[in-house]
């Protein structure tokens, strides 16, 4: 059978005293010790160590595939109009705006000049930066071309 602290004499103080001299030492020793732990935080087989590489910018776009294109916009612009006759609005001729949307780059030519005359705007800052730094030009128009194609997916 136990007796309680004031029945032998020891009063509270001394032994709140008593624990935390005990203890104190126990928590100092842990925590010198647990450095190792700290620093393993995040590592391990499973753990990212290092950023993921970039992704590779010298590799050309895969081809489009029109017809899986033509699909997916027929897709879209189905599903388009059938919320518009859900909401009880005119629906979408999907045909008129399918072919809309695919016709050729080449009959939009305000579209594609705005995108020639960026290209080489671009091209043409970059070649100053390489005469700056002694590096001979790029033809201009070769350059635009091949980056018009590596933009479109058309790049070799």
């Amino acid at each position: 059978m136990l007796l309680p602290a004031g029945a032998i004499g020891i009063q509270s103080g001394y032994v709140l005293a008593a624990i935390t001299l005990i203890a104190l030492p126990v928590a100092a020793i842990s925590f010198a010790r647990s450095g190792p732990a700290w620093r393993g935080i995040g590592k391990g087989p499973w753990a990212i160590e290092e950023a993921a590489p970039p992704p590779r910018l010298d590799a050309p776009a895969p081809p489009v595939d029109e017809a899986l294109q033509a699909a997916e916009a027929r897709q879209m612009l189905e599903a388009r109009s059938y919320r518009r006759q859900r909401r009880g609005e005119a629906a979408i001729d999907v045909e008129a705006e399918l072919s809309r949307l695919l016709e050729a780059p080449g009959a939009r030519p305000g579209r594609d000049e705005q995108l020639r005359a960026e290209v080489r705007e671009l091209v043409v800052a970059r070649n100053e930066r390489r005469m700056r730094g002694g590096e001979q030009p790029l033809d201009v128009e070769a350059e635009v071309e091949r980056q018009l194609g590596d933009l479109i997916g058309l790049g070799e």
